[in-house]
């Protein structure tokens, strides 16, 4: 037999708060400093309070300090939790006492051996296949046999190798003494999200508030901890779930001080993102901590007629699309620099957008996801359609010029139905080769099949684009 000792490893006091990475893909880095009083030999230590949903094969030990050296020979991660079921599961063939309640108030006590547990049994009989349940057999000592019988029943002893927390166990060869040692791993049940909150004053300008939302759901809790999130596509061999995404009313708070909101730094090809200042991560718990702060952002509304963006690749033979009454849509874009009150590595999220009305009072406008996004780049966010301002897109001629060969004449008309002048954008999408023989007006190629006339309505004023375009494929 070896020589074995159980002793329960505490945070070290000294430097001794846990560390803890948070990813995009819903999985977390712990690092924690533990204690180890360690005798001479071969023995065995018990690691407590890690995380329930902890993935075993990433667990790291480096010692940091003081005397007691060792070799870490084996690992063993034991999830086998105290519950009423798991204890009648492996009680099954023990002896029990089982107490009812007569009609009299009285108390029969039987005593007998467990049979059967209540337990979940999967018929593995392919797919469809139901799950059918044992029931609780129990059989008393003068011979009779108990079927799901109701009311208590005592165990004798607690079954061997439950536990009451998640916990590793180490197997040691250690020489005496204290040793300081950093215990890192990964645990999956830890994720978390950007939300950001867009205000506009309907004069150009907007403010924009950011908050990380976490969600713990890893079985343990981290108190006053260093906090990090990187950011970044990271690559993993196996997908991890994703958590659940929080959300962030409209409301405009008290920006946070500048020592309390997050310092970033380039980490390879990511971005990590450190708060300055100690935080309680719970488990079971959501938390949202302001990321960072702009006011009086220069933004710009666009307008855009998109005709053949929903219908991909058009060829003329196929007949008329994108034609008909269309609905502009509505784009918020600002550019996220420190000259427009911004600079800060934007993580993907969710942006909402809002503005006050004449009373003041906030009304949301749309909201828009946005990806990974650097400094000095623009955001564009969908918010939704144009109500006064619609366009009218027909094709007005068409002719074959050969067999790979055509001349179409398109005309869109604009109507501004408002009280103010606005500037819409119609994006023509021209595929194959082409090339434009007419026009109402000057565009601008924006790439090899996107042409964009940019069109000024005065207010309550209706214009039209034409053009005509010859296409070979």
């Amino acid at each position: 037999m070896l020589p074995t000792v159980f002793a329960t490893l505490a945070v070290a006091q000294a430097g001794g708060a846990p560390e803890i990475t948070i990813y995009n893909q819903g999985f977390a880095l712990v690092k924690e400093v533990r204690r180890l009083d360690l005798r001479e030999g071969r023995q065995q230590v018990r690691v407590e309070d890690v995380a329930a949903l902890i993935e075993p094969n990433s667990v790291g030990v480096r010692r940091l300090r003081g005397a007691g050296d060792f070799v870490l020979l084996e690992q063993n991660y034991q999830y086998d939790l105290i519950n009423p079921i798991a204890i009648l599961n492996k009680a099954v063939g023990q002896r029990v006492r089982f107490l009812r309640l007569l009609e009299n108030g009285q108390k029969d006590v039987v005593e007998g051996t467990l049979l059967s547990s209540p337990t979940a049994i999967v018929n593995p009989a392919g797919e469809g296949a139901q799950a059918t349940y044992n029931g609780l057999v129990i059989r008393t000592d003068d011979g009779r046999i108990l079927l799901n019988p109701s009311g208590e029943i005592e165990v004798m002893q607690l079954p061997e190798g439950m536990i009451s927390k998640p916990t590793l166990v180490w197997d040691l060869d250690a020489k005496a003494g204290a040793a300081e040692v950093e215990l890192s791993y990964l645990t999956r049940g830890m994720t978390w999200s950007a939300d950001y909150v867009l205000t506009l004053d309907g004069a150009g300008k907007g403010d924009l508030i950011g908050w990380v939302t976490l969600n713990n759901a890893s079985g343990v809790t981290f108190r006053d901890a260093k906090l990090k999130l990187l950011a970044g596509d990271v690559q993993r061999a196996q997908p991890e779930g994703m958590g659940v995404r929080g959300g962030v009313g409209g409301a405009m708070p008290m920006m946070a001080k500048a020592a309390d909101q997050f310092q970033q730094e380039e980490l390879f090809e990511y971005h990590l993102y450190t708060l300055q200042r100690p935080a309680t991560v719970r488990d079971k718990e959501t938390k949202q901590i302001q990321l960072l702060a702009g006011g009086g952002i220069p933004v710009e509304k666009k307008l855009i007629v998109d005709a053949l963006r929903p219908f991909g690749r058009y060829f003329p033979s196929e007949g008329e699309f994108g034609t008909g009454n269309l609905k502009p849509q509505v784009r918020v874009e600002f550019v996220n620099s420190e000259k427009s009150g911004l600079g800060m590595p934007l993580p993907k999220g969710t942006v909402k957008v809002y503005q006050r009305d004449s009373s003041g009072s906030v009304q949301m406008l749309g909201e828009d996801s946005i990806d990974h996004t650097p400094k000095d780049e623009r955001v564009s966010l969908v918010v939704g359609r144009s109500f006064d301002v619609v366009a009218e897109r027909r094709r007005t001629n068409f002719r074959r010029l050969g067999p790979s060969t055509v001349e179409e004449s398109f005309e869109i008309e604009l109507r501004n139905r408002k009280s103010t002048p606005e500037t819409v954008h119609v994006y023509e999408r021209r595929y194959g080769d082409w090339r434009v023989t007419e026009k109402s007006q000057d565009f601008v190629k924006l790439d090899a099949n996107t042409i964009d006339f940019v069109v000024q309505l005065k207010a309550g004023e209706t214009r039209k684009v034409a053009y005509t375009v010859v296409t070979s494929w």
